[in-house]
């Protein structure tokens, strides 16, 4: 199955939908992985947090495809904040995963109350031009985060990965980052747990499925698409790891969205940036 690309500031491009791991275990994570790439993913989303990278590395090498064939993402989070801590981050993160580059580095988190995030990105610029981080971007970043870098900084983040799911839909931060060239990026896109009050149980979301002969999950990262976002959904499942890489032959039509866009739960609903976590 080919998965478009969008492409992102620095020439490259980076695979519209790519796997997930949170929150697995090295075991977990590795058995995912190759799963996912063996049914199509060439874009693996981890994070230093996850505590996971190892077993993303080792399900890349249980593939058997090429490295340079994938696309690898990891993040660091706030113990590497501050005036060149991310060096040794990426270093030790880069051993775990069996590579010698990632194709994105993320701050996980701005933490803006420890004042250190633009010295951490002065630092990833560092890593970038030594090419361990052939991109380089942000996590959980809102607009004012995003302009204080831009007047302190030299490079404009490549992504800005953020929460969103039509319940979450963040529209400032997404138009900031269209008009500023950065690629959003969606994490948690299918709006968290399943079960009888989630996201993917809505009536809105289960009519559209059943009558498009979809799952209600393949509608929400259908939506994320036709945003031209870039979603990184996950499933230990290799039957939903497969529906939710098969987004790219049906479309929602304007009805289908205007319908969506009734689970909005408002531009201020979701996670606090403040906040060291997913």
């Amino acid at each position: 199955m080919t998965v478009p690309s969008i492409a992102l500031n620095t020439g490259a491009t980076i695979p519209q939908v790519g796997a997930g791991t949170w929150p697995l275990n090295d075991a977990d994570a590795a058995d995912v992985v190759a799963t996912a790439i063996e049914v199509g993913y060439r874009h693996i989303d981890t994070a230093t947090r996850y505590g996971n990278e190892a077993g993303v590395g080792e399900g890349i090498r249980r593939s058997g495809i090429a490295r340079e064939k994938l696309f690898v993402t990891t993040k660091l989070d706030g113990q590497f904040q501050g005036d060149d801590r991310a060096i040794g981050g990426l270093h030790a993160a880069l051993g775990r995963l069996g590579t010698d580059y990632v194709d994105l580095l993320l701050i996980h988190w701005p933490l803006p109350q420890r004042d250190a995030y633009v010295s951490t990105w002065r630092t990833f610029e560092k890593l970038h031009a030594e090419g361990l981080a052939r991109a380089i971007g942000v996590s959980n970043f809102t607009p004012a985060h995003l302009e204080r870098l831009a007047a302190e900084t030299s490079i404009v983040p490549a992504v800005n990965q953020i929460q969103i799911s039509p319940a979450i839909v963040r529209l400032e931060q997404r138009a900031y980052d269209a008009a500023h060239g950065i690629v959003t990026q969606s994490w948690s896109p299918l709006g968290g747990p399943s079960g009888a009050g989630s996201l993917l149980a809505s009536a809105v979301l289960v009519d559209i499925a059943e009558r498009l002969g979809r799952t209600p999950a393949q509608v929400v990262l259908r939506w994320h698409v036709q945003n031209g976002l870039v979603v990184i959904p996950k499933s230990s499942d290799r039957t939903r790891l497969a529906q939710n890489l098969d987004v790219f032959s049906f479309e929602l039509s304007a009805d289908d969205l205007a319908a969506i866009a009734t689970l909005s739960q408002g531009p201020d609903a979701g996670v606090d940036s403040d906040v060291d976590g997913h």
